[in-house]
C-alpha cells in the first residue's frame, strides 16, 4: 500500500466529510421546521420489531469508512469519493423536496448499557432525513466498491452479507423504513455504475 493511496484516501475523506457535515445536519434542521412533511411508509412496517442488539451492525458502517485504502487503488478511491459526495448531495435534494417522518416511536431500551447508546444516537440523528437512507447509500457505495475490487467469491459474499445486514439493521433499530432502504440502494447502484475507477490488477 503506497503513500499515494493514503494521500488520495485522505483527500477524498476530507471532502466527503465536508459534504456530509455541511449538508446532512442542515437538511435535518430545515425539515424539522416544515409543517408539511410526508409519512412515506406502510402501516404494516410499524410491526417490525425493535432489536437493540442490531445497534452494532448499524454502526459498523463507520468501520467501513476505514477499509477502502486497504483494498482499493487510487483510481478506485477517487471514484468512490466522487460517488459518496454525489450521493450526499443527491440525497440532500430529496430530503428538501420530500421532508419525511419516522413512523416508529423511538424506544430507549431498558438496559442501562443500551440506554446511553440509543440516547446518544437519537439526540444526534433527528427523525427527518428518511428517504433515502444516507446510511444505506454510504454503506452500499463502499461495499460495492470493495466487491468490484476483488475476484474472490468468498470475499464478495462477505461484503454482500455485510451490506444485507446493514440494510436490515436500519429497520431493526427503527431508524428507517423500507422505502428509505430501497431508494438508498437504488442511488448507490446508479452512482456505482456511472462513476467508476479502474480495477486492481
Amino acid at each position: 500500500m503506497s503513500r499515494d493511496v493514503w494521500k488520495t484516501y485522505g483527500f477524498w475523506a476530507f471532502w466527503v466529510g465536508i459534504a456530509f457535515f455541511s449538508v446532512y445536519p442542515t437538511c435535518n434542521w430545515i425539515s424539522a421546521q416544515q409543517s408539511n412533511t410526508y409519512n412515506l411508509y406502510l402501516a404494516s412496517e410499524l410491526n417490525i420489531p425493535f432489536l437493540p442488539e442490531f445497534f452494532w451492525v448499524y454502526v459498523s458502517m463507520y468501520v467501513l469508512f476505514l477499509m477502502p485504502p486497504f483494498f482499493l487503488t487510487e483510481a478506485q478511491l477517487k471514484a468512490l469519493g466522487k460517488q459518496l459526495i454525489a450521493g450526499t448531495l443527491f440525497s440532500a435534494l430529496i430530503f428538501l423536496v420530500m421532508p419525511s417522518n419516522l413512523g416508529f416511536t423511538r424506544i430507549v431500551p431498558e438496559s442501562p448499557f443500551y440506554q446511553s447508546l440509543y440516547s446518544t444516537l437519537f439526540s444526534i440523528d433527528l427523525p427527518h432525513n428518511m428517504v433515502p437512507s444516507l446510511h444505506v447509500v454510504f454503506s452500499a457505495l463502499i461495499l460495492l466498491s470493495l466487491i468490484k475490487a476483488t475476484s474472490k467469491t468468498s470475499v464478495r459474499l462477505l461484503w454482500w452479507g455485510w451490506l444485507i445486514l446493514i440494510c436490515f439493521s436500519t429497520l431493526l433499530v427503527h431508524q428507517h423504513h423500507i422505502l428509505d432502504v430501497l431508494t438508498g440502494l437504488l442511488i448507490a447502484f446508479l452512482l456505482s455504475t456511472y462513476i467508476q475507477g479502474r480495477k486492481t490488477t
